[in-house]
């Protein structure tokens, strides 16, 4: 039995990923889940999954959560950046998916390593804002980071297949953010720090 913390549940990819929990509730179970505002929800999640402890954004949310919740079934409930830390090295889990928003996901993400959680990413962004500070913890301690979402899974699983040593390069084009609606000559003046 895989038990996971879900840091994102209530976005798309943590409600993806409740849902193979839910079909393969004989391999996986749910040990902690982190949201940010999504109280009805992350309610609906925790009478689902019976987790041991879940996160909300702020100590308002919090509040408002436990008065949702039945005495005699609540978690215990934390909140803020390191509520979100805790949930990723909460000591029961054997792995943290996370797919918190932006650079958000970077301090969660180190805290799993130190706690010696595998991680499923989800946030792109935490290898962008620290990838270099990720990877090498990950090594020391032998983290397995596994991508589970977008570009950054779909050429994992390209390259993993192959072990092609002939790649000089990659390219991912822009589908959103900051330069969504730049027109291509602007583009070409960007800077990797503008992005």
């Amino acid at each position: 039995m895989k038990r996971l913390s879900v840091l994102g549940s209530t976005g798309s990819i943590g409600r993806n990923t409740l849902e193979i929990v839910s079909q393969f509730a004989d391999r996986y179970s749910v040990v902690a889940l982190a949201a940010k505002s999504n109280l009805k929800r992350l309610r609906d999640q925790i009478d689902q999954f019976k987790p041991e402890m879940v996160v909300v954004y702020d100590d308002i949310l919090a509040k408002d959560l436990k008065r949702m919740l039945p005495d005699d079934r609540a978690p215990r409930i934390y909140f803020g950046a390191d509520g979100y830390k805790k949930a990723a090295s909460w000591p029961s889990a054997d792995m943290v998916v996370t797919a918190l928003v932006g650079a958000a996901g970077v301090m969660p993400t180190l805290a799993a390593i130190d706690a010696g959680h595998d991680i499923a990413l989800a946030n792109k962004e935490t290898l962008v804002v620290a990838g270099d500070i990720v990877m090498q913890k990950a090594a020391e301690r032998q983290i397995k980071i596994l991508p589970v979402d977008s570009e950054h899974s779909a050429i994992f699983q390209c390259l993993e297949g192959n072990r092609r040593q002939d790649v000089k390069s990659i390219i991912l084009t822009a589908s959103g953010g900051p330069f969504k609606n730049l027109q291509p000559s602007e583009m070409v003046a960007l800077s990797p720090e503008a992005a």
